[in-house]
């Protein structure tokens, strides 16, 4: 397929993609739009935010403000009151929260009661341990996953968008984010199901702190970015933006014990695709991802619009996408 026939196979096939950003050997090969959208406007990423808070946490240990992802998280609130009964929460490590192991007690994530809440933080808190205590086991959790950004405000006294634009999203020449409230659950909904373009924002609780779970905004120009410095172990234009042995521990496989996933592995808030070849992912609701594949030095983001039960993108991009980059 040439670009044209690709364009209009894509806009048959995956009718929401609105923008795909590529690179190959560290070079822009390929970018196109759909559906109205220009180049720098952006979407709702939403689950692949998950990812951009792992790389966060990664550069806040190595400048030595979070001293490990074995600390307890507990370790952050001496404010919080645990309830009374509560154990389990007292074991519970940074690790377990980037790897989704952590134990809640709740089955699926308790939108309402965290969303409606003043403190989105202790809320999420207030479900974490339980009685059957560290089973590890895999457990895919979004909202609850707000305390990473209060450990991450409470470590380096910055709000989340305040720590990316100075030490990830400035350095990578991503335009600078402010966060984005919403004063009603109805508003809350349509920032998340709108399928209109997205100004760089970054959805926030009261205090000012961006959800890790989803809510960040980008194009996939920028999506991109994130990928090249994922592929390049840390480093962009020269400079060295996190460790690259974060890079290789934050993708490092595990298995996840669910054939709901598709046979993926987990690493820190990155899906593992291939582990003989060390192809990773962030992977967002809508079919938003950034593709890494070391063998080939390619990377492919894809940007969507809102629409439930896009399970195959991924598999799109392996299929077509990444072979017309081959070709190039």
């Amino acid at each position: 397929m040439n670009k044209k026939e690709l364009h209009d196979f894509i806009e048959k096939q995956q009718p929401n993609i609105c923008q795909i950003s590529a690179y190959k050997n560290n070079k822009k090969v390929y970018s196109d739009c759909w559906n109205g959208y220009e180049k720098t406007d952006c979407v709702h990423i939403m689950s692949a935010t998950k990812s951009i808070i792992a790389l966060l946490i990664g550069i806040a240990i190595d400048k030595k403000q979070i001293k490990s992802v074995d600390d307890k998280v507990l370790d952050y609130f001496p404010d919080y009151k645990v309830k009374r009964g509560e154990k389990t929460i007292f074991e519970v490590t940074m690790k377990h929260l980037l790897t989704m192991r952590a134990p809640y007690k709740c089955k699926g994530d308790p939108w309402s009661k965290v969303c409606s809440s003043d403190n989105w933080t202790f809320s999420s808190l207030d479900f974490l341990g339980g009685r059957k205590g560290l089973t590890d086991e895999f457990n895919y959790r979004t909202v609850c996953l707000h305390i990473l950004s209060g450990i991450l405000y409470k470590a380096t006294n910055m709000k989340t968008v305040d720590y990316a634009n100075e030490y990830l999203f400035g350095p990578l020449g991503i335009p600078s984010h402010k966060n984005y409230y919403a004063e009603t659950a109805e508003e809350h909904k349509q920032f998340t199901i709108s399928k209109t373009p997205k100004e760089n924002v970054w959805f926030a609780d009261p205090e000012g702190l961006g959800t890790p779970g989803y809510g960040l905004c980008m194009s996939a120009e920028d999506m991109a970015k994130i990928g090249l410095l994922c592929l390049n172990k840390g480093t962009f234009d020269g400079k060295q933006i996190v460790s690259p042995e974060w890079i290789e521990e934050m993708t490092k496989p595990k298995a996840v014990e669910s054939d709901y996933f598709r046979g993926m592995e987990y690493g820190y808030l990155w899906w593992i695709i291939d582990r003989e070849k060390n192809i990773y992912a962030a992977i967002g609701n809508s079919g938003n991802v950034i593709y890494v594949s070391p063998e080939k030095d390619i990377v492919i983001a894809v940007s969507s619009y809102f629409k439930p039960t896009v399970f195959d993108r991924v598999d799109f991009i392996r299929e077509y996408i990444e072979p017309f980059i081959d070709e190039i």
